[in-house]
């Protein structure tokens, strides 16, 4: 799944912009990198294949500089000078990341190994936040309604819910979208927001396709944090499923608990 050829400088290299099909950089916060990049993919075509195989990692949210560790690599900020990432930052990304890793069988690899990489005190990138979620093993799983208020008691926890989201082939967006709970956000950013968790491999969406192969209704629930949007709950949307129906009838004349 991941790369294990060694780390190497190129002898030359040249500007390009980051192709908007590279996932795991996108909105990244610079718009060109240097090609060939610091994992030695000589094209920008070869960096967007191998990067997305990191895209599940980054669903877990094993770190918050994950993301901008790995962009450091795979898409290099376009500068008069290679620069890599500090050493500092790929421990603490390794340390955070690699139980994780581990839980599906892969293990660190040599490529990241943390010692090639320069010491803080020298010209590098390092952190750019001080927080480290907390990931864990256990993927997603999908949720049945214990009663209408458990789950009227979870969409006021949360800062939406979104009955009737269809999931289709390849769980891409489908046309119906009923917001229960704006939160900070209104509904056309909800939609994108949600269109970008589909597209990291979210840790649900795995369960989902194995709920309904074909493609489904869920219903989801979740959280705001700044740019990012977590997934904290997902519902298949089932007539047969009376307390989630009658949570979702009663939701507009719910009031929720201060």
């Amino acid at each position: 799944m991941y790369p294990t050829v060694p780390l190497l400088l190129p002898t030359s290299s040249r500007c390009v912009p980051i192709p908007p099909s590279m996932a795991l950089c996108r909105g990244i916060g610079y718009d060109t990198m240097r090609t060939p990049n610091l994992l030695a993919h000589e094209s920008p075509g070869e960096a967007v294949q191998q990067s997305a195989s990191w895209l599940p990692l980054l669903a877990r949210e094993c770190h918050s500089d994950a993301r901008f560790f790995l962009c450091s690599l795979f898409a290099p900020i376009c500068l008069d000078r290679f620069v890599f990432p500090c050493r500092s930052l790929c421990e603490s990304v390794r340390d955070s990341c690699a139980p994780i890793m581990a839980c599906y069988g892969y293990p660190w690899p040599s490529i990241l190994r943390c010692d090639q990489f320069p010491a803080d005190h020298l010209m590098c990138i390092s952190s750019i936040t001080n927080t480290i979620p907390q990931a864990s093993c256990r993927d997603c799983e999908l949720e049945v309604a214990s009663s209408a208020k458990d789950t009227l008691d979870t969409f006021c926890r949360n800062d939406f819910g979104e009955p009737r989201y269809m999931y289709r082939v390849l769980f891409s967006l489908g046309s119906k979208l009923e917001v229960l709970k704006h939160g900070p956000l209104m509904g056309g950013q909800i939609r994108s927001r949600i269109q970008q968790w589909l597209e990291r491999d979210a840790t649900c969406v795995g369960n989902m396709s194995r709920h309904q192969s074909g493609g489904g209704t869920f219903l989801v629930t979740g959280t705001v944090h700044g740019e990012r949007l977590v997934v904290t709950k997902a519902f298949a949307w089932l007539k047969r499923h009376k307390n989630l129906v009658a949570a979702v009838r009663k939701w507009k004349r719910h009031q929720c608990k201060s």
